[in-house]
């Protein structure tokens, strides 16, 4: 079974992106504790490529990341590339852009998820981005998700994102939406260079 190290320290995300490719015969792995990239990137197309190159070179295995964020019309795109780090919390996060958003009627927004697929050598084999767009809300709304969910309003389905079971935010999401355009890409350029390879447990 062909290995993917995934960009990240978060088992969730490993757990979320399994979901993802779960027809595909690969094994997704953490990557390394000690291997921490910065995100210096100005675009999530950047950071991704980065993040995914870095592991690849790293572990000489291929690797997977992903970079997302928010992008709000009326802040000029931001908090974009620096979503994560707009506040110390989701709850610091979301105050922070409603206040910055008070008295604004354009409330138009965007979540942005570029993918990257890197070879052992660190070239980028595949990349992939996809998009949701909705509106922010003046109060949150639902229980459900993280970051700035609650008050990201996607009017297609009259719900914010933390209002969706987790089966319609996989389809509708910028993420899920950059894999939809992923995978297919991935079956016609990518399987073929993957060698077969034995499950190893470490």
């Amino acid at each position: 079974m062909a290995v993917l190290v995934v960009a990240t320290g978060n088992p969730g995300k490993v757990k979320e992106m399994q979901a993802y490719l779960s027809d595909l015969e690969w094994e997704l792995r953490l990557k390394p504790d000690e291997l921490d990239i910065e995100e210096t990137g100005q675009t999530f197309s950047e950071n991704a490529c980065l993040k995914a190159s870095q592991i690849a070179l790293a572990t000489g295995e291929w690797a997977i990341a992903d970079d997302s964020g928010l992008s709000v019309d009326a802040l000029g795109g931001a908090p974009g590339v620096y979503s994560a780090r707009y506040g110390s919390t989701d709850t610091e996060r979301i105050e922070r852009l409603l206040k910055e958003l008070e008295g604004e009627t354009n409330r138009r927004a965007q979540f942005v998820c570029v993918i990257a697929i890197a070879q052992p050598d660190g070239a980028i084999a595949l990349q992939a981005d996809g998009v949701c767009l909705g509106e922010i809300l003046y109060t949150p709304r639902g229980n459900g998700g993280f970051g700035y969910d609650p008050v990201f309003y996607v009017p297609e389905q009259q719900l914010t994102f933390a209002e969706m079971s987790a089966a319609m935010k996989r389809t509708v999401s910028h993420r899920g939406k950059a894999f939809q355009y992923l995978i297919p890409r991935i079956r016609t350029e990518l399987l073929h260079k993957f060698p077969d390879s034995e499950r190893t447990d470490q």
